[in-house]
């Protein structure tokens, strides 16, 4: 079912959700009706008009008895119906006027072409084609997609060719036709939001259409309308072989070993003691207890001037395998901490 384009009988603005007439004039940025095969009572010619949302719609059909008032169904979508009557004198070429208004502003546009299917086709020659002279010309045609095709994105068309034309543009799961303003000359462009009740796809199809009077050149966007993601460049894994944690620090008292000499002098120290006590066989008996107990004490004494302390540190490594450092003094880490060991040396990982 081929959609009318229309011509706006005022200039293109940003579309506004305003009811300050004084701030914003109304847009029509769509009009279609579904065409029909035959104009005679009881055919209904069902019009769609989209635009600024928040205002009143009406059309008048030249040769109809009354005019349509349309719905607003949705935010800045305006539906109606008119079924034909025994009086109405309505033909192929009557023309058809909408009326957006917003407050006390009013935007207005006409359908371009028939409400009879197969009806205004192009001029041809002769050989029944197209005289190329007389038919506008798109070069080029555009679109800014987006990663996203759910409701509230934006699409971005552009199209380039012949200036001073009329431009418009239907997506395939979308209802109505969108016209591209001119921005500059032979260039066209605009945006179209996304509704909740569309059903884009990235490959659906869009078609632009330009008019210069009743000569009309169509194009198909050759690009989908999602961009593809970008791929994110995947991160090096680094494997390091000499991190490790710290799993525990364990400090080790060691105790120095007597020597001789340390038994010795505790032996005549002891001796010595011993001999001061008891008389004969008793004073013998008291000096090799004495010099016995004394080399014992002796030997603790030194024992205790040769204890040391040392520090272990059990690190453990991310393949799970452990390793113990040790330390004189206290090397100042902490269960838990992140570490690199190096020629038998550890440091902190930073």
């Amino acid at each position: 079912m081929p959609l009318f384009a229309m011509t706006l009988a005022a200039p293109v603005q940003a579309q506004q959700y305003n009811n300050n007439a004084a701030a914003y004039a109304p847009v029509i940025r769509g009009f279609d009706v579904e065409e029909v095969r035959r104009l005679k009572p009881g055919v209904e010619l069902n019009f769609n008009l989209y635009g600024t949302p928040g205002g009143r719609a009406t059309l008048s059909i030249a040769g109809a008895n009354r005019n349509l008032n349309l719905t607003e169904t949705e935010p800045g979508q305006y539906e109606g119906t008119y079924t034909l009557g025994g009086r109405d004198n309505i033909t192929g070429s009557s023309a058809v006027t909408a009326n957006l208004r917003v407050g006390n502003q009013v935007t207005s546009g006409v359908l371009s072409e028939s409400l009879l299917r197969d009806v205004g086709r192009h001029p041809r020659d002769n050989q029944g084609r197209e005289r190329a002279a007389d038919v506008p010309r798109i070069a080029r045609f555009d679109v800014q997609g987006t990663d996203d095709l759910s409701p509230g994105n934006e699409l971005t068309f552009s199209v380039y060719g012949t200036p001073g034309a009329k431009v418009d543009m239907v997506i395939a799961g979308t209802r109505g036709v969108f016209f591209l303003p001119e921005v500059k000359p032979g260039e066209y462009s605009g945006d179209y939001t996304i509704r909740r009740a569309d059903r884009i796809a990235p490959n659906s199809a869009v078609t632009a259409t330009m008019r210069v009077g009743g000569r009309v050149s169509t194009a198909v966007l050759g690009k989908p309308l999602r961009v593809a993601a970008a791929t994110p460049t995947p991160r090096e894994v680094r494997y390091c072989t000499n991190c490790a944690t710290v799993d525990a620090i364990n400090v080790i008292e060691v105790n120095g070993d007597g020597n001789y000499l340390g038994t010795i002098g505790g032996g005549v120290v002891g001796a010595v003691l011993g001999s001061q006590v008891g008389k004969g066989s008793g004073r013998t008996a008291a000096q090799i207890a004495g010099a016995v107990g004394g080399a014992y004490v002796g030997r603790n004494i030194e024992r205790r001037a040769r204890k040391t302390q040392h520090y272990e540190v059990v690190i453990r490594f991310n393949n799970g395998g452990t390793q113990t450092v040790t330390y004189e003094n206290d090397p100042g880490l902490r269960v838990g901490e992140k570490v690199r060991i190096t020629d038998g040396v550890l440091s902190r990982d930073q």
